[in-house]
């Protein structure tokens, strides 16, 4: 499946990004396929070298990669490039996923990375390990299961993310909106939310959540205005967790459109007013199981 990458974007990218080179001198064209895993496993074979755009900010490093079987286990290629990919996580590795570009060839394929060195890795490019990327139907290591993260990803930097958000079904969508929370990703989030949000303030607060419980009933075509009780657990930047027992607000303006979150009314039940707080002891990433799913 194909899609034309914005020329907007493409654009941005060429003027604030000076050292990115125009598209035309690279070889390359301006399409960003989303191809499914089992199609790039063979594009990409184990040792194959190639370089990842960060959509974001444009920057560009090579990796080669190493190992994987549900997805691509990589590596940088040099420390200049591990040096270009830290700058892309502002300095400080993280298991945050971010939306890429792997340019192979005249190829551009949409996918995800985290930016967290585990395991092993062989290169000398003052790297500790390797870290992931995937790609379309990509699955982890641990649960042999299709990150919805790292999807939402990868339809960004397909350019099919706000498609994917204005027809995705209630439950779809609040899975969304906090994996869009836990990842700090604005994109997101604003895309889902029916007012606008200081995004960033809100951000500042958690350190990670997950949704426990979503109960979505039956409803009509017609319905414009849905309660959804969830159950979501988060974890403050002080390490303390939080369990919220409420509800979700969802609206839309007519049938034909899709739904929304009352976003002003969710950050004040769960972040501000939230009642359900307990002190996590020693709470690790582990014992939370939600950002070591890579």
């Amino acid at each position: 499946m194909r899609y034309l990458f914005s020329v907007i974007f493409l654009l941005s990218i060429i003027l604030f990004n000076g050292h990115f080179a125009e598209a035309k001198d690279e070889g390359i064209g301006i399409w960003v396929d989303m191809l499914p895993w089992d199609e790039v496993n063979g594009i990409l074979p184990k040792y194959s070298k190639f370089t990842i755009m960060d959509v974001e900010t444009g920057k560009k490093f090579n990796v080669q990669r190493r190992a994987g079987s549900g997805h691509a286990d990589v590596q940088p290629l040099t420390s200049k490039d591990t040096k270009i990919m830290k700058g892309i996580y502002n300095g400080k590795w993280s298991w945050k996923r971010r939306a890429i570009i792997v340019i192979h060839q005249d190829q551009w394929i949409a996918a995800s990375m985290h930016g967290m060195p585990h395991g092993a890795g062989k290169l000398d490019n003052n790297f500790r390990g390797h870290f992931c990327v995937h790609f379309n139907g990509s699955t982890t290591h641990r649960k042999k299961a299709v990150d919805l993260s790292h999807q939402l990803m990868i339809m960004k930097s397909a350019g099919i993310l706000n498609e994917y958000l204005n027809s995705a079904e209630p439950y779809e969508l609040i899975q969304a909106f906090t994996a869009g929370i836990k990842q700090k990703d604005r994109r997101i989030v604003s895309a889902i939310s029916l007012q606008k949000i200081n995004w960033k303030m809100q951000f500042n607060k958690v350190e990670n959540i997950k949704p426990r419980q979503i109960s979505v009933r039956p409803f009509r075509k017609d319905e414009l205005y849905l309660n959804i009780p969830v159950d979501i657990e988060w974890i403050d930047e002080d390490s303390k967790r939080h369990i919220f027992n409420g509800t979700i607000h969802l609206i839309r303006f007519s049938p034909e459109e899709g739904w929304k979150i009352d976003a002003k009314r969710f950050v004040k039940d769960v972040f501000i007013q939230n009642g359900g707080r307990e002190r996590a002891k020693g709470v690790t990433e582990k014992d939370f199981q939600i950002d070591l799913n890579y």
